[in-house]
């Protein structure tokens, strides 16, 4: 079985491109990550997230360890297999979920015990257990289990978090084993504190891992602040390795994470938008559901070439959401993911060739033009 190794290609700045490799296909990097929270990217195929050019999705273990259950998974093939996407997956460890949607909470040293936002049943979530769900799913990168604190805390609250998160990350680490082909990645905490970053990454880095995330960002804290943590962070986490901002983003959180050195990063965003009507374009968000498209026979963005925009007018797609029709969501869906891979492969391309600040200056100036005048 060929092994899980990262290869750096060229730099630019802080920013880097290069190539993960795993036994189920290389993830070129900086990488977008698409999110299946329960074994799907809602309202498209997965040959059609395949179409966009995204090398991996990401799954989501609170979800699948309460339903359909990590176990049924297993019995039936395993995750990729279940949900036919035969490229690499990512699953988070499931410590942000139980963090934010479950009820009743108990947090101790030996892990979260809590009941569950479906049906209330009780759960016990200990990093062992993360890692063995991960496990019966199968898939190719584990995120270590972690405790994500909530924003704002106290310096001590944070730096508590913290060190119960790296005393997790040996756990998990101890207890994910000898797996050859398959990646365990760290999690950076310290909230927005550089001292206690800096104590993550050092304790992070001595226990050993194929990759390492900068964790607890995109919480709320805004842009600019995450921004300034993104300025020192990943570089205090080995080179050779993947850097992973999880949670990220906006197209602009993502160009500005990119920027400062982070190779993949994963968001419901795309998704989540393309349900509710809203359509990222080269120009900026657009509002689908505005009455101002009812007439408009153009496309949502002239450059792109995703179905929605090669065969749909903007009239089309204003009308089949007024309708709640379910190839709304479908084809917004499709443009936004599509949109994603078309800015992650044009943010390789420019840190390839050294023209990344041209990139980027581009990128800004055409998002403040805003979008094209009504007809």
């Amino acid at each position: 079985m060929s092994k899980f190794s990262f290869t750096l290609n060229a730099t630019d700045g802080a920013a880097r491109t290069g190539v993960i490799s795993t036994p189920r296909g290389e993830i070129r990097t900086p990488a977008f990550m698409p999110v299946g929270t329960a074994a799907t990217v809602k309202a498209m195929m997965p040959e059609s997230v395949a179409a966009t050019g995204a090398d991996i999705l990401l799954g989501n273990t609170y979800h699948l360890m309460l339903r359909p259950t990590a176990e049924r998974i297993a019995r039936l093939g395993g995750l990729h297999k279940f949900m036919n996407w035969n490229k690499p997956i990512l699953t988070d460890s499931g410590g942000f979920q139980v963090m934010s949607l479950a009820s009743l909470r108990k947090l101790t040293e030996e892990g979260v015990r809590f009941a569950s936002h479906i049906d209330g049943s009780k759960h016990m979530l200990t990093p062992e257990r993360s890692m063995e769900i991960q496990k019966l799913l199968g898939s190719d990168i584990v995120m270590a289990f972690d405790e994500c604190p909530a924003l704002p805390a106290t310096d001590a609250e944070v730096a508590k978090s913290m060190r119960l998160s790296m005393r997790w990350a040996l756990r998990s680490r101890e207890a994910f084993g000898d797996r050859p082909g398959y990646a365990l990645f760290g999690i950076q905490q310290g909230g927005v504190t550089r001292e206690l970053r800096a104590e993550s990454a050092e304790k992070l880095t001595e226990i050993g891992f194929e990759g390492y995330a900068v964790g607890g960002l995109a919480v709320g804290e805004g842009q600019e602040v995450m921004f300034g943590v993104l300025d020192y962070a990943p570089d205090m986490l080995p080179v050779d390795k993947p850097r992973y901002l999880m949670g990220v983003g906006k197209p602009d959180d993502i160009v500005g994470a990119v920027e400062r050195g982070i190779d993949m990063m994963d968001c419901v965003l795309p998704s989540r938008s393309g349900r509710t009507g809203q359509a990222w374009t080269r120009r900026g968000q657009i509002n689908i559901k505005n009455a101002r498209h009812a007439d408009d026979p153009r496309p949502l963005d002239e450059g792109c070439t995703c179905p929605a925009c090669r065969n749909y007018s903007r009239a089309y797609l204003h009308h089949v959401f007024r309708s709640q029709e379910m190839i709304s969501g479908m084809l917004l869906t499709w443009h936004n993911l599509h949109y994603y891979q078309d800015l992650m492969q044009g943010l390789r391309d420019a840190i390839a060739a050294g023209t990344l600040a041209q990139f980027v200056a581009a990128f800004h100036a055409k998002r403040a033009e805003g979008d094209i005048e009504p007809i």
